[in-house]
């Protein structure tokens, strides 16, 4: 499969004349509540970058602070740049409701992965309506006084490998199983098969169709839970389109996206543009080769998933696998520098933002904290 993907290093994205790709950033205000910067502080960055490249939006959140919103909303409007609310969806929600977890596919919730405060990666079921419900009771009882332009919605997914083999196979609740049933799949057959040799196999690996497996029965669920999670994705984002404007969505890389039930196709369809996360250099979830080592450690006899080298061919690889869907496509760039989690540098920041534009993208989403990007970092785009 690798030899493949090896093979992809020589498309090398010339497609189009190179452009000046539209930037898009990102500001991490923490958890819901103790927002880690001030307004002011915001809007001082925010000039600092202005003068340096030119950006059409700005996604925050998602503390529960209008007054900070309401200011670098009006700084923002002022110089015709849109405001994005940052809204998790199917995780970090459970300070805000009593959401119904996820559960594995024996009724347990699986692990999950304590990045920083407010950001648990716990996940709740995607298919429970009073889930849904919830989500959009967040925005309307904390956000919907405040004028934003759109809505970027993040934690659109269910749990990775960061849960194990556990963590994929959810979730199993008996909203989902009927769920699943409608789609001709029986999740107590899915239990006894993926504990058997042969379910995980893959026979090879394309942009195009990502993994395909051998497994007749595993090919089916994972076809199944991609319609099953991006479904009720879409339904949350279409309420929500409703009520403000523009709808962005955080996405997993396409070669990983199929294990946490995101569907590229069907996604795309729902929202105004979408942010594949290409992470090549961040040691934490969505983190691409931190999700494949997680991978590879919790399938350990598994056939066909060979080494994947996080280097420009492959990083190629996955902007190709973008370029068939109608909507606007931002890749992920992580801009920010944190030791042990994300150490990108000016030489990294360069060589990405090359290779999305020679793709004719529309442009990136600078992620996912534009506080903690490194002046360099900001140069390297130039």
């Amino acid at each position: 499969m690798v030899a493949a993907m090896a093979l992809l290093t020589g498309l090398q994205g010339c497609k189009s004349a190179q452009k000046e790709p539209d930037y898009i950033v990102q500001v991490s205000l923490g958890g819901w509540h103790n927002p880690n910067y001030t307004a002011e502080e915001i809007i001082t960055r925010l000039e600092e970058v202005t003068s340096q490249i030119t950006i059409s939006k700005v996604i925050i959140g998602w503390s529960i602070t209008p007054e900070i919103y309401h200011k670098v909303g009006n700084y923002l409007h002022s110089k015709n740049i849109a405001m994005l609310l940052w809204l998790p969806v199917f995780a970090e929600t459970e300070e805000m409701c009593s959401n119904t977890p996820a559960v594995d596919l024996e009724g347990n919730i699986p692990a999950n992965f304590n990045l920083t405060e407010g950001e648990a990666f716990l996940f709740s079921c995607p298919t429970n309506p009073e889930n849904a419900k919830s989500i959009i009771a967040i925005y309307d009882q904390n956000f919907s006084d405040v004028n934003f332009d759109g809505v970027f919605l993040d934690r659109i997914r269910t749990q990775s490998f960061v849960g194990g083999v556990e963590g994929v196979l959810s979730c199993g609740c008996p909203i989902c199983a009927e769920k699943y049933g409608e789609e001709g799949i029986d999740l107590k057959e899915v239990a006894r098969a993926a504990t058997q040799d042969g379910f995980w196999d893959v026979e090879n690996y394309t942009p195009e169709q990502g993994f395909t497996f051998k497994h007749p029965l595993a090919a089916k669920y994972f076809k199944a839970k991609g319609h099953i999670v991006s479904g009720a994705v879409a339904a949350i984002a279409d309420s929500l389109k409703k009520r403000t404007g523009i709808i962005g969505m955080d996405l997993y890389a396409p070669f990983m996206s199929q294990f946490v039930g995101q569907d590229y196709a069907i996604l795309s369809r729902h929202a105004d543009f979408i942010k594949p996360m290409l992470y090549r250099n961040t040691n934490a979830p969505a983190g691409m080769g931190f999700e494949y080592a997680l991978l590879q450690k919790a399938l350990p006899n598994a056939e066909g998933y060979q080494e994947i080298v996080q280097d420009l061919g492959f990083l190629n690889s996955q902007l190709e696998a973008m370029e068939p869907y109608q909507t606007g496509k931002y890749p992920g760039l992580e801009i920010n520098y944190r030791e042990g989690v994300a150490e990108t540098s000016p030489e990294y920041i360069r060589e990405s933002i090359s290779a999305i534009k020679n793709h004719g993208f529309n442009g990136a989403v600078l992620s996912w904290n534009i506080m903690e990007a490194p002046d360099a970092h900001i140069q390297a785009l130039k």
